[in-house]
C-alpha cells in the first residue's frame, strides 16, 4: 500500500472516533464520518478487466457498488472469507466498499494505523472520484451503424417436436426458464398448460405444440423455455421444447407457405418458411396472431382474472419502456448484450477455420451463408476462467460492429429477458482504462442477481476492428 494511504493514529481526542478494522495481518483505523455501515458479505460479480484488488460488485439495497480487498491492498494477496469477515460500507467520497478480515471496536484507535481512504482510492479507483453524468453511455442500438440495405427480420428460432420455428422478436416480451412452480386450471384442454406467477403477474401457459396439432409431451424443465408474446389481448406464454437463438433472416429469403399445405386441422397455421444456409435449412415462421383461434382465444382471456392481468398492465405502464437483452454464459458468469446490437445467434460448429498468424482472441472465422465471419474467443477478451462446456450448448454472437460482421464465442445463451430502466444503473467507474466494456449493470427482478451489460461498440477496440476487417477481406467467400 502506499505510504500517504496510511498514517499513524495519535493517542487521545485528536483521533476522533474510529473504526478499528484487521485485514492483510494489518490493523488499520478509519474515521466513523467516512463509514456508513458494516455489514455481512454479500455476492459479487466478478469485473473482467478490473484492478486486481476489486473483488467485484455487490448490490446492496438496489444499489451497485464496488468491493475492495483490503487484504490485497495491504499486502498485495487477497485473504478468503471467514465468517468474521465484514464489508464496511464508505459513501462519502464514492460508494464503495472494503472487506476486512475483522471489524475490531468501535472507539478511540489509539496506536493503530489509519486509512487514508482518499489516498487509497487515488491509487487504483480514480474513477470513483470523478463520477458523472457521462456514466451510463445509451446502448439502445440508436448510435449503431445503419442497419444493411436488405431488409431482414429479426426472429427467436425454436424447437417443437424436433422441428424448426420461428416468432418475429417484435412480438415476443421475454424468454425465460420454465417456472417449477405451475398451476393447473381445471376444465380446460390440451392447449392450456395452466399458469405460473412471473415476474409479478400470473401468465397462462399455453402448448404450441397442441396448437400446431404435434404430439404432446412433457417439457424437458432442463431445456425448455418460455417465450412471452402478447396475444389475445394478454401476456401469454408459450412453452417450446428449447430456444435454438437469434435469426435475422433477409426478406428474400422467406416465402409464403404453399396453399396445398394449409389444409390441416391444427388450429394455428405456419405463416411462412425461412429458407436458410442455401435452402439445406427451414424454419417455419409463426405469427402470434394466428397461433389461437377465436374460441381458444376467449379460454386465455378467461385463465387469469380479468383484475390481476390489469395491474400487469399498469405495472408495465409504470416502469416505462422495457429494454431486452440477451443473457449469455462465460466461466460461471452471466453478461448481457442488448438485443439491438445483436445480427443472430447461431450453434458454435465445433471447429473453425484458423487463421494462420492471428492474434490468440481469434478462435478462426465461419463460413455464415456465404459471409466469412472473424469468431472471437470471449474467454480471453473476457478474462473469464475457462469451465466445462456442456456439449451443444456454445453458441456464437453475430454482431455488426462499424460496419463489421464479427462473431462472439460463449459458452452458452440462457434467455431473452425484458428490463425497465429501473433495473438499470451505470456501472462504477472501475475498468482500467481502454478495457471499459460493461456500461451499465442489470438488476434481476427474479432473484436480485447483477448482470454486467455489454456496450457493442467497446466490443472491439480500434485495432481489433481494423484487424478483423483485414482478416475478412484477405478470406475469400466460398
Amino acid at each position: 500500500m502506499a505510504a500517504d494511504a496510511l498514517a499513524a493514529v495519535e493517542d487521545g481526542a485528536a483521533a476522533g472516533s474510529m473504526l478499528t478494522i484487521r485485514a492483510g495481518g494489518e490493523t488499520l483505523a478509519l474515521s466513523l464520518a467516512e463509514v456508513t455501515e458494516v455489514l455481512q458479505p454479500r455476492p459479487l460479480t466478478r469485473v473482467p478487466h478490473g484492478p486486481a484488488s476489486l473483488l467485484g460488485l455487490a448490490n446492496l439495497r438496489g444499489a451497485v457498488v464496488p468491493v475492495i480487498s483490503l487484504a490485497a491492498l495491504v499486502d498485495g494477496a487477497a485473504t478468503p472469507v471467514t465468517s468474521t469477515s465484514r464489508l464496511v460500507l464508505l459513501w462519502p467520497h464514492a460508494p464503495v466498499a472494503l472487506l476486512a478480515d475483522d471489524v475490531v471496536a468501535m472507539a478511540e484507535a489509539g496506536g493503530a494505523r489509519r486509512l487514508d481512504v482518499q489516498a487509497l482510492l487515488a491509487q487504483g479507483f480514480a474513477g470513483l472520484l470523478r463520477r458523472s453524468a457521462a456514466l451510463g453511455v445509451a446502448a439502445d442500438g440508436s448510435q449503431m451503424d445503419a442497419a444493411p440495405a436488405v431488409a431482414a427480420r429479426l426472429l427467436v428460432s425454436f424447437t417443437l417436436a424436433g422441428q424448426s420455428y420461428a416468432l418475429p422478436m417484435a412480438d415476443i416480451v421475454e424468454i425465460a426458464r420454465l417456472p417449477d412452480d405451475r398451476a393447473a386450471v381445471p376444465q380446460t384442454d390440451a392447449a392450456m398448460l395452466g399458469a405460473a406467477a412471473m415476474r409479478g403477474r400470473l401468465l397462462p401457459l399455453v402448448s404450441p405444440r397442441v396448437l400446431l396439432g404435434l404430439p404432446a409431451q412433457v417439457p424437458d424443465l432442463a431445456l425448455a423455455r418460455v417465450i412471452v408474446v402478447r396475444m389475445a389481448g394478454a401476456e401469454v406464454g408459450l412453452v417450446v421444447d428449447s430456444v435454438q437463438g437469434l435469426l435475422r433472416v433477409p426478406e428474400t429469403a422467406i416465402d409464403p407457405v404453399p396453399a396445398v399445405l394449409m389444409r390441416g386441422a391444427a388450429e394455428a397455421q405456419v405463416a411462412a418458411i425461412c429458407r436458410l444456409e442455401g435452402g439445406r435449412r427451414l424454419v417455419s415462421l409463426l405469427d402470434t396472431e394466428q397461433l389461437l383461434d377465436r374460441e381458444t382465444a376467449e379460454r386465455v382471456r378467461g385463465t387469469v382474472a380479468g383484475e390481476a392481468m390489469a395491474m400487469a398492465s399498469e405495472a408495465a405502464v409504470g416502469n416505462g419502456a422495457m429494454e431486452q437483452f440477451v443473457l449469455f454464459q462465460l466461466g460461471g458468469e452471466a453478461y448481457g448484450l442488448p438485443v439491438a446490437a445483436v445480427e443472430e445467434v447461431v450453434r458454435h460448429p465445433g471447429a473453425l477455420t484458423r487463421v494462420p498468424r492471428a492474434p490468440d482472441f481469434l478462435e478462426g472465422v465461419m463460413n455464415l451463408r456465404g459471409t466469412v465471419v472473424p469468431v472471437i474467443d470471449q474467454h480471453r477478451r473476457f478474462a473469464a476462467p475457462e469451465g466445462p462446456v456442456v456439449a451443444g450448448r456454445r453458441r456464437i454472437i453475430v454482431v455488426r460492429l462499424h460496419g463489421l460482421l464479427a462473431g462472439f464465442a460463449v459458452d452458452a445463451v440462457s434467455e431473452i429477458v425484458a428490463i425497465a430502466p429501473a433495473g438499470l444503473a451505470p456501472t462504477p467507474d472501475i475498468a482500467e482504462e481502454g478495457s471499459r466494456i460493461f456500461d451499465r449493470v442489470a438488476t434481476s427482478g427474479r432473484d436480485g442477481r447483477m448482470i454486467l451489460i455489454v456496450d457493442p461498440q467497446a466490443l472491439l477496440d480500434q485495432a481489433e476492428r481494423d484487424l478483423l476487417a483485414g482478416i475478412a477481406e484477405a478470406i475469400p467467400g466460398p
